[in-house]
């Protein structure tokens, strides 16, 4: 027979994580800007493959946007004002 009490104890474990503030790069479509001019534009700034660029292009054209990049605040700010050098219209949010 034990004589000691068994006593249950319940601990709050807290894990510790490096929270990043994940953002989108969004574009938006225009009446002015060629589908060509797009297109280079998310390779050459977003480093997108040429399959990659033509579909978030469409998808630009027929929605009226599209979520090009999920980053960092900090790059996807710089991506946004080369995008806007190239008379663009993007945002980060």
């Amino acid at each position: 027979m034990n004589s000691k009490p068994q006593i249950d104890y319940d601990e709050d474990v807290l894990l510790l994580e490096e929270t990043t503030d994940v953002r989108d790069l969004i574009v938006y479509n225009d009446d002015i800007n060629t589908f060509d001019h797009v297109i280079k534009t998310l390779m050459d700034v977003c480093g997108h493959e040429p399959e990659q660029a033509e579909q978030c292009t469409l998808l630009i054209h027929h929605k009226g946007q599209c979520t090009v990049k999920h980053g960092v605040y900090e790059e996807l700010a710089a991506m946004c004002t080369a995008i806007h050098d190239r008379g663009i219209s993007a945002d980060v949010l």
